[in-house]
């Protein structure tokens, strides 16, 4: 007997009208990229689109500083409340020469349009290691540009991954050859923001076990077989051995050093490293499906850890004041394939508000100004 779905229209708007249901359509194929309910659930709502307390950005990307028009920029900072912003592209990209024109051309340019609210970390181009007197170079270079005005080292995570010496060997995160600048920053008294590797998930089977499946299907090249170049675990450790062999130096780890998600892990390395503190950028979608035990990290490293967003796109800092100042539950991330769970506020007080917006920076950072932020 056929279905009722293949009757002719006349007779199944009959059956309509004697009061029988029409028949339901078939459902069309549904694949968990285009699935995105909408909550049902009705809780209270605190949607925030400025911080609570002025804020410093540690982890900020503007490629183009050297020339750009930062009128726009300021603004949109102001909308933030973001009170100060820390470009870690000083020297943008190319040879030395390059980057020493655009960090100087960027100095200008910020120190024109504010020179209070834009600070610059420096760069250092790893490809040449090897060469002969290179390690003198780096130093001498870094040196310079602190005297110029650089607040610190920013270290790519293309250190480990993708540079290689002059005999075409990976260079270690933890080389010796790096010894002497890791020791120069102690001595300068300028912290190392530094990014190793990525989500340990990038290393992992792309299965449907892989909690990052989506973001890798459409990000493809971020993808990475289990020794591509070496496993995680190596190239974390390779961090940490810099870490032990520099106790004078401050260490920033960039998106909280791939621990976000392992906080028992990463308390067990902020006591073993007293040096490392930690910034939450990219991370906050971990922070915010865990509220109560992040909210019991931050209370325990309040003095350890920095506000920090990585790439410049103001809307998405909505979810990061929302995730630590608010208390609220079950609301959306910004970005389906970093995060396809809910969020929920870990309604931190004051003081550690306070602390992760802008103390913790400015004790950390030198030469950042201090009269716009409450005491």
């Amino acid at each position: 007997m056929k279905s009722l779905i293949y009757l002719p229209a006349f007779l199944l708007a009959g059956l309509v009208a004697y009061g029988q249901s029409k028949p339901a359509q078939p459902d069309l194929p549904l694949g968990f990229e285009e699935y995105d309910p909408v909550s049902t659930l009705k809780v209270p709502e605190h949607k925030l689109t400025r911080s609570k307390y002025p804020f410093i950005d540690v982890h900020n990307h503007q490629w183009d500083m050297d020339k750009a028009n930062l009128k726009p920029l300021l603004v949109q900072m102001d909308s933030l409340n973001m009170g100060i912003m820390i470009n870690l592209s000083g020297r943008g990209w190319g040879s030395v020469a390059q980057g020493t024109q655009f960090f100087d051309n960027a100095m200008a340019n910020a120190a024109k349009a504010a020179p209070k609210r834009l600070a610059m970390f420096t760069n250092l181009n790893f490809d040449e290691i090897g060469r002969k007197g290179w390690t003198e170079d780096a130093v001498k270079l870094l040196e310079e540009d602190v005297k110029k005005g650089a607040r610190g080292l920013k270290i790519f995570k293309n250190l480990g991954l993708n540079n290689k010496d002059e005999s075409g060997q990976r260079v270690r995160v933890d080389d010796p050859r790096l010894d002497p600048i890791w020791a120069k920053c102690g001595e300068l008294g300028v912290p190392v923001l530094i990014h190793t590797a990525d989500p340990k998930s990038f290393w992992d089977p792309m299965d449907r076990y892989n909690e990052r499946w989506l973001e890798l299907k459409l990000h493809g090249g971020r993808r990475r077989s289990p020794n591509d170049p070496v496993p995680w675990e190596q190239l974390i450790a390779e961090q940490h051995n810099v870490f032990r062999k520099h106790p004078k130096t401050t260490f920033i780890a960039a998106h909280m050093g791939w621990y976000p998600n392992d906080l028992n892990k990463l308390d067990s390395l902020m006591t073993v490293f007293p040096n490392m503190n930690v910034e939450i950028g990219a991370v906050i979608a971990e922070l915010g499906r865990q509220p109560r035990a992040s909210r019991k990290f931050f209370e325990k490293y309040q003095d350890r850890i920095l506000f920090g967003k990585d790439s410049w796109v103001p809307s998405e800092y909505a979810t990061y004041f929302r995730v630590l100042e608010s208390d609220d539950e079950y609301f959306p991330y910004h970005k389906k394939y970093h995060a396809f769970w809910r969020m929920y506020g870990m309604g931190l007080p004051d003081e550690i508000l306070k602390k992760v917006y802008y103390k913790n920076a400015l004790r950390i950072v030198p030469g950042l100004d201090k009269s716009q932020f409450p005491k």
